[in-house]
Parts: structure tokens; sequence; C-alpha cells
């Protein structure tokens, strides 16, 4: 889990993210967040069983509703509480989804652990978009030097 190489290696090799959790609301990080790595080119899946659309792009109800409409996301990106970590691992497992990234502030040692041992790749208790930023500002070090 969280592993150095991981971080970037799933950053440079997806092109969709289904956010688990993602608001409607500007104001909420599931929604801001998303909307940054939409502006950087990745495609971002809502999967919210509460709304309609969520920055220009239908919601599903869960990854299963996702996966059967045709499209299988490169990445699943949590922001829900650490007691839906478990569920979410499960769904993913049945579904065959590899790729999990939690949230900054969630955590869920156990639900991790289970995900790993099952081939999942995990990425736990931090900010796709922060570690986004961070790998842009080390590619430009390297292309300035």
């Amino acid at each position: 889990m969280n592993d150095p190489k991981l971080i970037p290696s799933l950053l440079t090799s997806t092109k969709t993210i289904a956010v688990v959790g993602l608001s409607d609301n500007p104001a909420k990080p599931s929604h801001y967040v998303s909307a940054y790595m939409q502006q950087h080119s990745y495609r971002i899946l809502p999967v919210n069983p509460a709304l309609a659309h969520v920055l220009g792009e239908p919601a599903h109800a869960s990854l299963t509703a996702l996966v059967q409409s045709g499209i299988t996301p490169d990445l699943v990106n949590v922001f829900r509480l650490p007691s839906f970590l478990p569920g979410i691992v499960d769904e993913m497992l049945s579904l065959g989804l590899g790729r999990l990234w939690v949230q900054q502030g969630i955590v869920h040692p156990e639900a991790a652990a289970h995900a790993e041992a099952n081939g999942i790749r995990v990425v736990m208790d931090r900010c796709i978009m922060i570690e986004h930023r961070q790998i842009q500002v080390e590619h430009r070090r390297t292309h300035l030097a």
C-alpha cells in the first residue's frame, strides 16, 4: 500500500476514474478534486445513487451499474466514510477492478489488506489531486534542469 512507485504509475496510466461518493456541491472535496482531475484530461465517472449527472457525466448508482453500462474504470477513487470501504472492496473484487485510491483522511487497514491480498493495488489516505500536482512539479523540474 502507498508504494512510492505505485502512485506515479497509477496516475500516468489512468484515463478513467470512477469516483465513489462524488458530490455535486462545488465546495466539497469530492467535487473540486474530481473537477481538477477532469481539467487534467482524466474522465470522471460519478458513482452516487442520489445524483443524475455531475461534472457533465451521468452518475451511476454503484460500481456494478457503471460496469454494466459498458464502462470499466481504470481506477476507483473513494470519497466515503471508512465503514463503506469493505463493501466497496468486495464490489471491486466481484467486478475484477484492480486499482483503488482512498482519499486523504479515509483509512480502513483491514479493507486495504483484503484488497491487496486479492490483487487490488491500493493507495490509501492520500489526495489524488495533491499527488498529481506533485508529479507535475517533479516533471517540470526534470525537464527544466
